[in-house]
């Protein structure tokens, strides 16, 4: 079998000649080409990558010394607790810093994918042919989350404990099969060695596997389409005589020194939250984390890590009462959609199939039936057999708390939008677009708030509170929801055949 050619020579031209070295150079880097008008929102995702190496490799030290053990040891003290506060903390040289970056790193991380997300949200990167791109970032996300969750019981503290007992009996809900799949999913009938086993196992392992198979994935479907920008404009409908993009400048060396102001900014703020503020007043590492995991103790509230706090207010929201208010939402939303798509025969098989699913599945009748006191003929409906057979607001609760998540992968398909960026879009779709963000952070705000408890904001109660964080979910639920009509409406501006450009 004849080598293969290669232009360089020595160790490099030895390797090139037996691994695609070089053409994986400039197939990624130095011929790849990318607009050349990128801004600072386009530093995130190489800083994604960047937090990722830096949780790999202080997770690695930290899993050196860690003891997935529940039991208690010579210092009275569960084996897991001792090991990250009595060992790690204090005995390991570096130890307490490369803890820090590592609590630090989880929650840098979903700043930096939440932004990330936000720009292809705001330029629509999701876009045709964008598509399985996007798609791979939602996985990405949802590996995330998994590896998030995981993760914090690994401390053993009082919130780690009880907030992966919460989270596991929101499992229960699910009818029928329920109970069965939170003793599985725990390995016990409550959070106790075997959990912390499995969970350990699900973090430094299985997880991590698959979110760099992910990452791999996602980096090679953008380098396969190439990359989006602030205009929406694909330079590879613009090319020289040679075939290369007029708007485009190659990623090396270009945009690897570009990333480096982004990345030495976010290392310099890491750095100082790291050495001075590691607990970020209680949102990156919470008081009660600081104290042993206590089955007979409960504490005064508990609540999930700020990232997933937002998703947790829509569950907390989901109320017995609200129900029938989200339901009609529903349908308005898409019976609005259905009448706005025309032509679009797919959409509206679409919207057909949701209401479908929203009046028999998800029990719309027996809800409005039992309401008006009619309980014999609501148990003739899907939706009376499902309020007879136990499945409360709890349930729909942690429904609507996955299609918050999910709903994300359908993006692709929800805009109907004639251009991709914001920029060309009319003015008031940029409002639109803030309420959204608005009601996420307020979403946000109040999960990590006990239930009625708002600081010192004057006249809020707890059915203030309650009625905020509703209001919060359904224009959450709506910004998505109603997109296929929104997305459409006014007058948009004129797309330039290139992107527009300006030295600096």
């Amino acid at each position: 079998m004849a080598m293969k050619e290669t232009e360089a020579t020595g160790i490099i031209g030895w390797v090139d000649q037996r691994f695609p070295l070089l053409s994986l150079w400039k197939e990624h880097l130095s011929e790849y080409y990318a607009p050349k008008n990128f801004n600072f929102w386009y530093f995130f995702g190489s800083l994604a990558l960047l937090v990722l190496v830096i949780q790999l490799v202080t997770g690695i030290f930290l899993v050196m010394h860690y003891k997935p053990d529940a039991s208690l040891n010579a210092a009275d003290l569960p084996g897991a607790f001792f090991s990250v506060e009595g060992y790690i903390m204090r005995e390991v040289p570096w130890g307490d810093l490369i803890r820090n970056m590592h609590s630090t790193g989880a929650s840098a991380f979903f700043i930096v994918v939440y932004l990330h997300m936000f720009r292809g949200l705001m330029y629509g990167s999701y876009r045709k042919p964008r598509e399985l791109v996007w798609i791979f970032g939602c996985m990405i996300f949802l590996c995330l989350m998994a590896e998030a969750f995981f993760g914090y019981l690994l401390p053993w503290g009082q919130m780690s404990y009880w907030g992966a007992q919460v989270i596991v009996n929101l499992f229960s809900a699910i009818p029928l099969i329920g109970p069965d799949l939170s003793v599985w999913i725990r390995g016990d009938f409550v959070v106790g060695d075997a959990t912390l086993n499995r969970f350990f196992s699900f973090h430094v392992i299985a997880i991590p596997l698959v979110l760099l198979g992910l990452v791999a994935a996602h980096i090679m479907a953008l380098h396969e389409v190439g990359s989006n920008n602030p205009d929406g404009v694909e330079i590879k409908d613009k090319k020289d005589a040679s075939g290369k993009p007029l708007d485009g400048i190659p990623f090396h060396p270009y945009y690897t020194v570009h990333d480096l102001v982004g990345v030495v900014g976010f290392l310099f703020l890491f750095s100082v939250v790291v050495f001075f503020a590691p607990e970020m007043g209680g949102y990156f590492q919470e008081a009660n984390n600081f104290i042993p995991a206590d089955p007979l103790k409960t504490p005064s509230h508990i609540a999930p890590v700020w990232y997933f706090t937002p998703y947790y207010s829509i569950l907390r929201a989901t109320t017995s009462s609200f129900i029938p208010w989200l339901w009609t939402f529903f349908a308005i939303a898409a019976v609005r959609v259905y009448l706005s798509a025309h032509s679009n025969q797919a959409m509206k098989r679409a919207v057909r199939g949701f209401v479908a699913v929203l009046f028999l599945a998800m029990g719309v009748p027996g809800i409005v039936l039992k309401m008006i006191g009619l309980k014999t003929l609501a148990s003739f409906s899907i939706g009376g057999v499902a309020i007879f057979l136990g499945i409360d607001a709890k349930f729909w609760g942690v429904v609507l708390m996955g299609v918050s998540v999910l709903i994300f992968f359908g993006l692709p398909w929800l805009d109907q939008s004639p251009v991709k960026s914001i920029r060309y879009r009319p003015d008031w779709h940029k409002t639109v677009y803030g309420v959204f963000v608005a009601a996420f952070l307020i979403l946000g705000y109040l999960g990590v708030k006990a239930p009625g408890v708002w600081g010192s904001l004057p006249y809020i109660n707890l059915d203030t509170a309650q009625t905020v964080s509703q209001l919060c979910t359904l224009l959450y639920l709506g910004f998505f929801l109603l997109m296929p009509w929104w997305s459409k409406m006014g007058t948009f501006k004129p797309v330039p055949d290139r992107v527009t450009f300006a030295a600096h």
